[in-house]
């Protein structure tokens, strides 16, 4: 038997290999699904299943492209309504795989369809369950999703979800292991472990929502509390889920399409394309295109272009070093950003040389902005973080406005005097920086390294909150 975990650090996403007597199966594939094929292959095995836990929302799923090119069938638990043949499973039913049984556990709250697949040894123990976003390690699913889907209140989602953990989960033997679909990092829930496998009996101990004494009100209390508004590409991706979508292969054909500056320039002008430019947040802060948006591979770049792009059939033209260009249109792909129309070949330079004007991004050290903040203390500060790590600690004086939700507060900014912005590390901010520019707002400036050289320096910072105005 092999059980192999495929994670995606970017998405915080869990893919699984299973494998048993030449036999195989892959459970919530991503998009690019030749690497299973492969893995397969080396085990001199066929992939016999294609199993979804549920209808994903934050990326979109290998599924249909990997029953393409191999002939499995896709197996999504009950109630699921597929627009492409797959087998609807019902509760309890059994799948043989090898010398191992896969069975099916209907375990709706996240979504109606979600489904817990458990995984019995040759000998019939239960060995596994492969959780989906139904049961994380420290959380579970958030309830909130599939609201209009399922015709149901957030909190009747998250009763349902209740039941499901104690009727179909928490009965389960303490040693059996934890393969859940997210980690740390995911949209999909609040206060996951950075752990991505753990045993049922030690979740039992030290995940809030399985504890045994819970009533149902206190479940659906603390599972809905705190829920931040899940990131509008969400329902898009759902659907492409549900109903299908291009080939991975097309999409990739296409987005290496490489462009001359002038034909570039063109391009973007009569398709309206965004220019998305995913080099390292120096390199763009030095030169860049005009109006052009940063979000760089070397971040969460998945999850920050679907939360703000938003539009996935956006069309996209790419600043990216050309030995990138692929991995960036399949990262795209991932959150179901198809439209990638080519890249710019020769990247910034070659733009330069043919005469076309670039922009930058001023910015300042830590221990310039600590001089500049001893003359004048009410200076500007906005700090792009999470309203969480804002109250933890920041700049005094500074105001938050988190960088999802940047686009909602243009007027808060200042607009007759200079500005400083900074993040965590300088990787948001950049992003803020390229968004606002692209906006016609010029006057900032951005704190290199952020918070991370900011408390290392003089200048003073609390964890006390309260109101501050710009202007």
């Amino acid at each position: 038997m092999i059980v192999e975990q495929i994670y995606t650090g970017c998405l915080a996403q869990g893919a699984y290999y299973i494998e048993s007597n030449g036999e195989a199966a892959i459970i919530d594939p991503l998009r690019e699904v030749q690497p299973y094929i492969d893995r397969a292959a080396k085990d001199n095995a066929k992939i016999k299943y294609i199993l979804e836990t549920h209808f994903h929302a934050d990326f979109v799923s290998g599924h249909i492209t990997l029953s393409e090119k191999t002939g499995a069938p896709i197996i999504y638990g009950p109630t699921a309504k597929p627009s492409f043949e797959a087998i609807v499973a019902q509760d309890g039913q059994e799948f043989p795989l090898g010398n191992l049984t896969i069975k099916v556990l209907h375990t709706p709250g996240h979504t109606m369809e979600s489904s817990t697949f458990l995984l019995k040894d040759k000998n019939g123990k239960d060995y596994a369950i492969f959780s989906g976003d139904t049961l994380f390690l420290g959380d579970v699913g958030r309830p909130d999703l599939a609201q209009k889907a399922a015709n149901m209140t957030q909190e009747q989602l998250a009763a349902t979800l209740y039941h499901s953990l104690r009727d179909k989960i928490m009965p389960l033997a303490d040693d059996v292991i934890v393969y859940p679909a997210h980690g740390a990092g995911s949209a999909c829930g609040k206060n996951m472990m950075k752990e991505t496998v753990d045993t049922l009996g030690n979740q039992k101990k030290m995940n809030y929502a399985l504890r045994a004494d819970m009533t149902e009100a206190e479940f659906v209390k603390e599972v809905t509390d705190g829920l931040l508004p899940p990131p509008a590409y969400f329902p898009m991706n759902v659907k492409m889920n549900k109903e299908g979508y291009d080939s991975i292969d097309e999409v990739i054909e296409r987005g290496l399409h490489a462009f001359s500056p002038q034909e570039f320039e063109a391009v973007a002008n009569d398709s309206g394309a965004l220019v998305l430019d995913v080099r390292n947040e120096k390199e763009f802060a030095k030169a860049h295109i005009p109006r052009s948006i940063f979000i760089g591979l070397n971040g969460s770049f998945a999850p920050w272009v679907g939360e703000l792009i938003k539009d996935v059939n956006q069309n996209i033209l790419l600043v990216a070093p050309e030995d990138k260009v692929e991995e960036t249109v399949t990262r795209l792909s991932r959150v179901g950003f198809d439209q990638t129309l080519g890249y710019l070949k020769g990247g910034i330079a070659a733009w330069q040389q043919a005469g076309f004007e670039t922009d930058h991004v001023p910015n300042v050290t830590v221990d310039e902005l600590a001089k500049v903040l001893q003359k004048n203390p009410d200076l500007p500060v906005i700090d792009v973080r999470k309203e969480s790590e804002y109250v933890a600690e920041h700049v005094e004086n500074a105001h938050n406005i988190p960088l999802s939700n940047l686009n909602e507060h243009l007027s808060e900014l200042p607009d007759k005097q200079d500005f400083y912005i900074h993040c965590a590390g300088g990787y948001r901010s950049m992003i803020a920086a390229s968004m606002l520019k692209a906006r016609g707002i010029h006057n900032l400036v951005d704190v290199a390294g952020g918070f991370s050289e900011i408390v290392k320096s003089s200048i003073k910072t609390t964890d006390y909150v309260c109101p501050s105005t710009l202007k």
